[in-house]
């Protein structure tokens, strides 16, 4: 009984170890995608040191205004389902709602930025910018799907 209580702990603490690693990994692996990424934006859209010094952080201000708009949204959301698991269509409705709010107020952030970018980057380099931006999220997609 007591080889199996050992054993038990013993299997319990290098589960416990191999999470806490993983997840250390998961937090390093986001800097580093984030550096590939504005690497990857400034060779594609050929910006120079100078405009991407200038770029990257009015694009990252507007990277973390949407996540936390997302963030919102997601709070909100977890609240409505949480606060009632039997939701009615009227609340089913409203979450419908928020989604669509979400995306207008997300629209209406690119703009804003798109205008103070447009003053840092012809638009050709922007365009170029943002289309990197996007075949770089498809290319990792693709290869964590790989993995």
């Amino acid at each position: 009984m007591k080889k199996n209580i050992t054993l038990l702990c013993f299997v319990f603490l290098i589960s416990l170890f191999s999470f806490s690693t993983q997840a250390q990994r998961r937090k390093m692996n986001m800097a580093d995608y984030e550096k590939r990424k504005m690497e990857y934006i400034r060779k594609e859209a050929g910006l120079t040191q100078e405009e991407a010094a200038k770029y990257f952080p009015l694009y990252n201000d507007l990277s973390k205004k949407k996540f936390e708009l997302h963030k919102q949204h997601r709070d909100k959301v977890e609240m409505m389902k949480q606060r009632n698991k039997n939701m009615t269509d009227e609340e089913y409705r409203q979450l419908l709602e928020n989604d669509v709010d979400l995306k207008l107020k997300e629209a209406e952030l690119e703009k804003q930025y798109t205008e103070k970018l447009e003053k840092i980057l012809s638009p050709e380099k922007l365009y170029r910018a943002q289309q990197a931006e996007r075949k770089f999220m498809q290319q990792e997609v693709m290869k964590f799907r790989g993995n």
